[in-house]
């Protein structure tokens, strides 16, 4: 049995898949019963729960003029105190809660809310629907960072600046550094301005693991008590994620329930240790790992940086699922920022095109790159499937991209390549050339490299000049390892064909030479 080649390239297990591949997929099924439930309910319970919650906001919306009159529209200057004050935490609060129970919400409250002193910042995880706003009520209005268009919108706008939110505005540049200078400042206070409660996750998942948190409640540098959601719901009428039911199907699904019950618990308040204090990152990354506990969930590290390479996937005709990449890791270990990752997205597309699933087999893998299946494409094919199942799904391409590819991309392998190719050496490449090279390389005597000399050509003159070989590789970094991998395994096999009886007569006719040439020197 012929011995197996080696891969130079260990696996990475940090690189391996998460515990959670898609955190963001709303995949409740309905049978048939269920729908049949729903109808025979919704019909009694949706009309009645719409007048009663008309009624509350009819007397929850005077109340929050009242509390937010000649106050400033466009942020809080100084924290409420006196009646409002009272008239926020306690009336408004009451009349919240009463809300949430016209809508058939039962309320399960755990453990003990610390004080503004003890705890300034509220971390709630995870955060997986629009009816998470109830902990806002559970917690006595705190206050919450809130964008500046809230504000504006009617009625609902009066309501969001009874909290007397930290704005965040995408047309401010300076935005996110004023929003942690401004959370800050309220967690150092000493208790004059209410919690901040913040969700940091800063998206919707599904609940079924953690994902990073962003570290804005944990730049103060100022104790944090956990806050855990859970839904424990036979029927999942709540989860709200980027893959599934409307924000009206839910609600409407919500509405024609007997009940929906919400567990909210207070964990013990974390202190941040002296490293943390200098590390936000490990501060959060330790109370991420708490709640993940308490749970009973894994941590992964998707961000919102994968929702948008979801929608980008979607708007290649991909699978949206494909642009998963956990992002935080792959940009962290990888050194790629969201820029890079989008335009590999664009380039992986384009090779899973015709494919379907958003996988790329060995096939279309060669046929992107106008080459036929070889030893050579084979092995390289295989250093990007990582898992081995025979096809490589894009968080394998980025990872194979940007570790095999773009490191072998250097001029001094572009220029050997050339070289090779320039079997003249008038620094040119005809299609003679370059056609001759290649079947040679591949061992393929009737291939057609027309298409792939054409593009490469790009001034159309009908050879190859040094500058368009090095822009294309530029472009189509698979091809440099391709090169380098087929030099690899040129030297392998010639390794493998030297035998041990080779070895030793090579050896032996050196031996007899030295000694000849001893002789003739004496």
């Amino acid at each position: 049995m012929p011995p197996q080649r080696v891969f130079a390239l260990p696996r990475q297990q940090s690189l391996l898949l998460p515990a959670v591949i898609n955190p963001f997929i709303q995949d409740t099924r309905l049978t048939r019963a269920a729908v049949i439930k729903c109808v025979l309910l919704g019909i009694i319970l949706v009309p009645v729960r719409a007048v009663l919650l008309s009624l509350v906001l009819m007397v929850t919306w005077p109340v929050a003029v009242l509390i937010t009159l000649n106050q400033p529209l466009k942020g809080a200057v100084e924290p409420m105190t006196g009646w409002r004050r009272f008239m926020c935490r306690r009336v408004m609060a009451a009349l919240g809660r009463t809300y949430y129970f016209c809508m058939g919400f039962r309320v399960v409250v755990k453990g003990k809310q610390a004080d503004s002193t003890e705890a300034p910042i509220l971390a709630v995880a995870p955060h997986s629907t629009f009816f998470d706003g109830i902990v806002c009520l559970v917690a006595g209005l705190p206050s919450t960072v809130s964008r500046v268009e809230n504000l504006a919108t009617p009625i609902f706008g009066r309501f969001v600046r009874c909290l007397q939110p930290v704005l965040v505005s995408r047309k401010d540049p300076d935005s996110r550094k004023n929003t942690i200078h401004e959370i800050e400042s309220r967690a150092k206070s000493g208790g004059r301005w209410p919690q901040v409660l913040i969700f940091p996750e800063g998206t919707c998942t599904n609940r079924s693991c953690l994902i990073t948190f962003k570290q804005g409640a944990f730049v103060p540098r100022v104790p944090v008590q956990p806050v855990v959601m859970r839904y424990p719901n036979k029927l999942d009428t709540v989860t709200w994620t980027w893959q599934g039911f409307s924000s009206k199907t839910l609600l409407l699904l919500t509405l024609s329930q007997l009940y929906t019950t919400v567990e909210i618990e207070f964990l013990p308040t974390q202190i941040p240790t002296e490293e943390e204090k200098k590390s936000p990152a490990l501060f959060a990354s330790r109370v991420r790992q708490t709640m993940a506990r308490t749970l009973g969930v894994p941590v992964t590290d998707h961000t919102y940086e994968d929702c948008r390479l979801m929608m980008s996937a979607g708007e290649l005709t991909l699978p949206m699922e494909a642009g998963l990449v956990e992002f935080t890791k792959i940009s962290r270990k990888l050194n790629l920022k969201w820029d890079n990752v989008k335009k590999d997205l664009e380039g992986f597309a384009a090779i899973a095109a015709t494919c379907k699933g958003g996988r790329i087999t060995i096939e279309e893998f060669a046929t992107f790159l106008k080459l036929p299946v070889n030893p050579a494409l084979e092995e390289l094919f295989a250093l990007f499937d990582r898992n081995g199942d025979g096809t490589i799904d894009f968080r394998e391409y980025v990872i194979g991209v940007t570790i095999l590819c773009r490191p072998a991309n250097t001029e001094e392998v572009l220029r050997m390549a050339f070289q090779l190719f320039d079997i003249d050496k008038d620094e040119r490449i005809t299609r003679e050339e370059f056609t001759a090279l290649l079947r040679s390389a591949l061992g393929v005597s009737n291939i057609n490299m027309a298409k792939l000399f054409k593009e490469i050509d790009a001034d159309r003159s009908g050879f190859i000049t040094f500058t368009e070989f090095h822009d294309f590789a530029m472009l189509h970094p698979e091809y440099a390892k391709l090169f380098s991998t087929y030099l690899e395994l040129q030297r392998y096999h010639a390794i493998q064909e030297a035998t041990p009886g080779d070895l030793e007569l090579t050896g032996s006719a050196e031996k007899q030479e030295d000694s000849t040439s001893d002789k003739k020197d004496d």
